[in-house]
């Protein structure tokens, strides 16, 4: 089974002015969306989503991307940056628990019932 993820990063939260420069993003809201490849009996694609936030840090002198210049891709590549920083891997168990979310939708372990 083959997964495609997809990172929305978006939506951040933004410093309004620090070291002289403004809208300085601070904080990530990440939704991150994995499809696998395998359909339902519905003939949709099985998916799963996670969602959560990531701070960010400006270097003051570092190079600084005005806000109406940034893209989605950049802040994905910050997003991912400052998870590994803090927690070696945790990019990849992100995607690892989304395909296993995935997993459990195609070989379901468990159902609810009713009692009739």
């Amino acid at each position: 089974m083959a997964i495609t993820y997809d990172w929305n990063c978006k939506t951040v939260d933004v410093m309004l002015q620090e070291d002289g420069q403004t809208d300085v993003v601070y904080n990530v809201h990440w939704i991150v969306s994995g499809v696998s490849d395998t359909k339902d009996p519905k003939g949709e694609f099985y998916q799963a989503t996670n969602i959560g936030t990531q701070t960010v840090t400006y270097v003051s002198g570092s190079p600084f991307i005005p806000f109406a210049d940034l893209t989605n891709d950049e802040i994905v590549a910050w997003t991912k940056a400052a998870m590994d920083a803090a927690s070696a891997g945790s990019v990849a168990a992100l995607e690892a628990s989304i395909a296993s979310q995935i997993d459990l939708l195609i070989n379901p372990v468990s159902e609810t019932k009713t009692i009739s």
